[in-house]
């Protein structure tokens, strides 16, 4: 396994990151601790978690991922080993039943949001905290282009954020912080305030990168590659469309796409035709439609982590093995071929 720098930090953490999100939904308690192993046996050093997990996020469901990987760190003693990340929500209408629905990042709630975590997680600190999206309206999670919206009320609290982070930092309870489906003007706006002000500046940024949604390159990968800032790129399959599974037919109602109708961002007319011409071109070059697609995120110059997420083991297994596996030329000319005929269909 290859590790790499997390931003400017001193943290070497796997280029293969251990998502967890359908842990406490789709995957039972024993299901996650043995996908922990079988990662931790491989090399992989990396998991991300957030205080939402699982999804889709419900009353029932939530704060199980972070509390089924604390009882694995409780009975196997590999806390140490682990660089370990999670993140606090910001403002959803549909998530009042996480602290009683007060998704802000004030200094009381981003304390609140922590403890709670580090209590379901079983340990006194984290490697790694981020704002899981902005508490602004903006281009996030299917937006391609920024709209204004004048009657948003957000105001300006990123040097809240930014001191709060600090204070965490100097206490002990994170070593460093990052942001999360943000944009370049959020990633900058941070990065010069924490330069003026002498206060802890974002390390990562954790946002969607796959084949059907590259947006990141447009403006955030240079933001990344210039400022030293770790990408930890998540949804590396398309929420398992680019596996090739649904195109052959070879899919089941409990895989995502069937069972969560409402999680629809991967499945337009648009996204399912460049997918059959990415599964042609790797049919084409003799590489499984996931090896393709993984290692095409993985070998990323601005990619840190490359997060993958299985519901079985065979999954696991598949997609760690391709951290050997490295795209040649021509594959990628086919890849940016595709993409410019059909242009992230899935932002």
């Amino acid at each position: 396994m290859e590790y790499r720098q997390l931003g400017k930090t001193n943290l070497e953490v796997s280029k293969i990151c251990l998502g967890t999100m359908t842990w406490g939904q789709q995957n039972t308690e024993a299901e996650a601790h043995e996908q922990m192993d079988y990662a931790l046996a491989q090399g992989i050093n990396f998991f991300d978690t957030a205080e939402l997990y699982a999804v889709p996020a419900t009353a029932a469901n939530n704060g199980l991922t972070e509390q089924y990987i604390g009882t694995w760190f409780q009975k196997t003693g590999q806390r140490q080993r682990v660089v370990l990340a999670s993140k606090i929500s910001g403002p959803r209408a549909d998530l009042s039943f996480i602290r009683n629905g007060e998704l802000d990042f004030s200094p009381r709630q981003i304390r609140f949001a922590l403890e709670g975590s580090l209590r379901r997680l079983q340990t006194d600190y984290l490697d790694l905290y981020q704002l899981h999206w902005p508490q602004r309206h903006t281009n996030s999670f299917g937006k391609l282009g920024f709209r204004h919206d004048p009657t948003d009320p957000w105001e300006d609290d990123f040097l809240g954020v930014l001191e709060t982070m600090g204070e965490l930092q100097k206490a002990g309870k994170i070593r460093h912080w990052g942001l999360s489906n943000e944009t370049p003007w959020g990633l900058m706006h941070c990065l010069r305030l924490a330069e003026r002000h002498g206060l802890p500046a974002p390390v990562s940024i954790q946002n969607p990168y796959n084949l059907l949604n590259r947006s990141f390159e447009v403006g955030l990968a240079e933001c990344t590659l210039r400022e030293g800032v770790g990408m930890m790129a998540y949804s590396p399959l398309g929420f398992g469309l680019l596996s090739g599974k649904y195109h052959r037919k070879a899919d089941t109602p409990d895989d995502r796409i069937n069972q969560f109708k409402g999680l629809a961002r991967y499945n337009s007319p648009q996204s399912w035709q460049a997918t059959e011409k990415y599964l042609q071109l790797a049919e084409q070059h003799g590489l499984t439609p996931v090896q393709m697609a993984l290692a095409f995120v993985t070998q990323q110059a601005f990619v840190t982590s490359n997060i993958i997420g299985a519901t079985s083991m065979e999954q696991l297994k598949e997609n760690i093995a391709t951290a050997s596996v490295v795209l040649s030329k021509e594959v990628m000319l086919g890849i940016d071929g595709i993409h410019a005929e059909i242009s992230n269909p899935a932002p």
